[in-house]
């Protein structure tokens, strides 16, 4: 996909993220023998929790994941569930600062602070290329699914969550066994997220994005735009999760503003 130049910068740029960082002041680095590992992780969730952020899961990287898997032991990753995290954003210096990019900017400063507390590494979706497999990652840690809208479903939280970023350990953490809930839509015979965009858009293995754009770029998708998707919000899935107007407003003017 991309150039061996590229590739090689690719490479040489990971390397150096994963090189081991200097150990923080004053929280100390996440150290000890392999039964102290779950009261790391436990430590790692609760700074991700108590920083607005929630905690998304935690795989061990395999050579698959990263070019430099041996470096990093653990990944855990962190993003948004439901529609509880979106005051802690709101309420920052980024959503209120007029500049480009409050969202990632948030999460930027966010996550790399609890990376440098934690002696961790902060790796984000939004930064490339090359892009790292963030989605790939996602379904190690939770029992994610592709939807018939293409986005990946939660047994829980529907289509509403995110992922903001990931934290790399050295460290090799004792996990928990993966939770292997299957796909809600297996068991969805109506699929009203199929039926309810007004112009189309979404049919089985395919998103025609030009029909989507003109419809919320029109009066005729105010609904849309000002609630968020039509069809996302059908999903009969972690309805009482679904974002909040003033979060959805912004999700739907950030993929206006990516599409020109």
């Amino acid at each position: 996909m991309w150039g061996e130049r590229v590739r090689e910068r690719g490479q040489k740029n990971l390397h150096r993220l994963y090189r081991k960082p200097p150990s923080p002041q004053p929280t100390p680095p996440l150290r000890g023998g392999e039964g102290e590992y779950d009261i790391a992780l436990a430590r790692v969730r609760a700074a991700i929790e108590e920083r607005g952020l929630a905690y998304r899961g935690a795989f061990h990287p395999v050579a698959d994941d990263l070019p430099d898997a041996r470096d990093v032991g653990t990944l855990v990753l962190a993003g948004f569930t439901g529609n509880t995290h979106w005051q802690h954003f709101k309420n920052s210096a980024e959503a209120t600062d007029g500049k480009s990019d409050p969202l990632d900017r948030w999460s930027s400063r966010v996550i790399g602070e609890i990376a440098r507390a934690l002696g961790a590494t902060a790796l984000f979706p939004f930064t490339g290329p090359p892009w790292l497999p963030f989605l790939a990652w996602a379904r190690k840690c939770e029992p994610l699914h592709p939807s018939p809208l293409g986005m990946l479903i939660h047994p829980d939280f529907g289509l509403w969550h995110a992922f903001r970023g990931a934290l790399a350990f050295r460290e090799r953490f004792a996990l928990p066994p993966p939770d292997m809930r299957p796909s809600p839509c297996e068991t969805c015979v109506e699929k009203p997220c199929l039926v309810a965009c007004p112009v189309a858009a979404f049919t089985p293995g395919r998103y025609n994005v030009v029909a989507c754009v003109d419809h919320i770029s029109s009066p005729r998708g105010a609904d849309c735009t000002a609630e968020g998707c039509r069809a996302r919000r059908a999903c009969p899935v972690g309805t009482a999760d679904r974002y909040v107007p003033e979060e959805a407003a912004f999700h739907m003017r950030a993929f206006l503003a990516a599409q020109k």
